[in-house]
């Protein structure tokens, strides 16, 4: 009797023992979905900067955006190459927060509420208020960028200076843009900036937005677009908005054509002139849609194409 007890009592410890160790049966946990990180920070210099992540947006067909003068096998073929899929691809906006120490700058406002955009959200997450917004920089007037700098007519920085291109703000406000092509675009732009035209500074290349950051001629993607040089405590990157639209089509092969490039020929020239100064240079830079959080370097391939080099912690020490 003394044997079996102790067969019975060792094999339900044995049990006991067994079912610690094997995972209580429950309910499976739902799907989360995926959940991209919206929110960055770094420094240049004594720069503060915050990128912003407005909006994803995943499509089909890369090669009837970019790559559009070349066989689409060939645009497949490159994206695959680089572990991409083929026929699709994520799209990403970013506006850009920079705390000069003085002065809160936003280059861009996103798609606005109204189409999705997330940029209001997104501020009170970085510990920003619309409010707080001294300068408002719009590097050109395409919808993604322009969508968010009010709602129904009413300001949504309501304490902000506006900034725009000369020539950038000229184009878009021509009552002949009303019509035709640009119609969607110039409606915006009649609803979203020219309203607040007696706020804005008009800039030309070089001109200065405030101590530390200066404008540059970067056009092709639209007449007026500009980049931005930003420098503090001898640290520089370069904001480049649109001049490069793709991580890998646009900086591997920066002579292919892009859809949304108004004169084609001349972004493709204004994206090698930059992207060769970067890679020179050995500076940063961030631009609206590469992969968030859009900030990285460049290199020279021996091709005549360039090499995307995402930052890592060089901008956090």
């Amino acid at each position: 009797m003394l044997t079996n007890r102790r067969t019975i009592m060792m094999g339900a410890a044995a049990v006991g023992a067994a079912a610690m160790l094997s995972p209580v049966a429950r309910a499976a946990a739902p799907m989360q979905g995926v959940s991209p990180a919206n929110v960055h920070r770094y420094m240049v210099g004594g720069f503060e900067v915050t990128a912003l992540l407005d909006f994803v947006r995943p499509g089909d067909k890369p090669e009837t955006i970019f790559g559009t003068n070349q066989k689409p096998e060939d645009v497949a073929a490159l994206l695959q190459t680089n572990f991409l899929p083929a026929d699709k691809f994520v799209n990403m906006f970013t506006p850009i927060v920079v705390n000069t120490g003085k002065e809160l700058v936003l280059f861009d406002t996103g798609l606005g509420a109204a189409n999705g955009g997330q940029l209001q959200e997104r501020l009170k997450a970085a510990g920003f208020d619309a409010g707080q917004i001294d300068v408002v920089v719009i590097t050109h007037c395409h919808p993604d960028h322009i969508g968010g700098v009010a709602t129904d007519g009413k300001a949504n920085f309501p304490n902000a200076r506006y900034v725009i291109g000369e020539t950038e703000y000229g184009f878009w406000s021509a009552p002949e843009r009303m019509s035709g092509p640009t119609e969607n675009a110039a409606k915006l732009v009649a609803a979203n900036v020219t309203p607040f035209k007696d706020k804005m500074t008009f800039l030309k290349n070089e001109s200065e937005v405030v101590a530390g950051i200066r404008a540059l001629d970067a056009p092709g993607h639209t007449p007026g677009h500009m980049a931005f040089h930003i420098e503090s405590n001898g640290k520089r990157i370069l904001l480049g908005a649109d001049f490069c639209n793709h991580y890998v089509l646009s900086l591997q092969r920066p002579d292919w054509e892009v859809r949304f490039d108004a004169d084609k020929a001349t972004a493709a020239a204004t994206r090698m002139k930059y992207l060769d100064m970067l890679a020179a240079d050995k500076i940063p830079f961030t631009s609206y849609h590469m992969p968030f959080p859009s900030v990285g370097f460049v290199e020279k391939s021996a091709d005549g194409g360039y090499r995307y080099v995402p930052a890592t912690y060089q901008l956090m020490l």
